[in-house]
């Protein structure tokens, strides 16, 4: 790795493993908590499940975070947590049983696949990135379901079907008076896409490529064509110090096939993440606009900062995996 995606691996990773009693919903102090514990688990069970380097070794800063997943899978009322948010109950249980740790009692789980509706895990009245999203943790965990192979559904994705808005003058080769030179990158003020579409395009990249273990099935213009969103998604949230999005958008340039040390976006977003990082190694929060102040109480820092922290040692740890026999720059 190179110093600064050294930093930010070893600092991001240090602050997790020391915020663990934040993310456990049982700890003493888990009534002051202000974010939602349940995601907040699952997405350092995502964190932990990819972590694994080729060969099957892992990354042993997570032993700490995998010890309280172990812990917390087999509490048989922990999945009743989901029930909290019921827009998203069906999708927790499902990302529940996928990312189970490995050698535990799975009854917890079984039980959970058992409470979903036979219908959730069929295509019907789902968005495309929403059939990718069940496929990707139903695959996971074993269960049947009828969402369509990833085949048919990447020419649907919005990798391939979001459309940037126009680019500036600066597309012309000159740099237009509202755009910004971050680190040697042009940046435009003005957004390729809006936050939603830049986060389906980031979702749509982990679901389809298992966050760089699989092809995503793009090659040719629709390659090219996702590519070059996410490069215009990237300059803007470096200009604007987007941390969150920023940190997706690398893993995406990593799963689109490319090396983002050695491209001008990827290379600036590094540098703005590590700019960003405090002493203890928290990014604090998704964007400098929405960062918590230092004053914050432990509780509002650790929810507006350990889902851009945990994005970013995601990031680091992506990068850091090496490729796959099949993947091609």
């Amino acid at each position: 790795m190179t110093s600064s995606l050294d930093q930010l691996s070893a600092g991001t990773l240090d602050w997790l493993g020391a915020n663990l009693d934040h993310f456990d919903p049982y700890a003493a102090d888990a009534g002051t908590a202000t974010h939602r514990q349940s995601k907040a688990v699952l997405e350092l069970a995502l964190l932990c499940h990819c972590s694994p380097r080729p060969g099957g070794s892992h990354d042993e800063r997570l032993d700490g975070a995998t010890a309280l997943l172990r812990k917390l899978w087999q509490r048989p009322e922990f999945p009743r947590l989901f029930d909290a948010h019921p827009p998203s109950a069906p999708t927790y249980g499902l990302a529940y049983a996928g990312l189970a740790p490995d050698g535990i009692d799975d009854s917890a789980c079984r039980a959970t696949l058992g409470r979903l509706a036979p219908d959730f895990l069929s295509p019907a009245g789902k968005s495309p990135l929403k059939r990718m999203e069940i496929r990707f943790y139903a695959d996971k965990a074993g269960v049947d379901h009828t969402i369509e192979p990833y085949a048919e559904l990447v020419g649907q994705s919005p990798l391939v079907t979001l459309t940037a808005a126009a680019p500036g003058s600066a597309a012309t080769g000159d740099v237009a008076t509202d755009d910004v030179v971050t680190g040697g990158v042009v940046t435009d003020d003005v957004a390729p896409l809006t936050d939603s579409e830049g986060y389906s395009l980031t979702h749509a990249a982990f679901f389809l490529g298992d966050y760089g273990r699989a092809p995503t099935g793009l090659d040719g213009d629709a390659l090219a064509h996702a590519r070059e969103l996410v490069r215009r998604m990237l300059d803007h949230c470096v200009g604007q110090d987007r941390w969150d999005l920023a940190a997706e958008l690398v893993i995406t340039q990593f799963i689109l096939g490319l090396e983002p040390l050695r491209t001008p976006s990827g290379a600036a977003a590094v540098e703005c993440l590590g700019r960003a990082q405090r002493s203890d190694g928290a990014i604090p929060g998704r964007s400098a606009a929405l960062m918590a102040p230092r004053s914050a109480p432990a509780g509002e820092f650790f929810r507006k900062a350990y889902h851009t922290t945990l994005v970013t040692a995601l990031m680091t740890l992506v990068l850091s995996s090496g490729r796959p026999s099949w993947h091609r720059d």
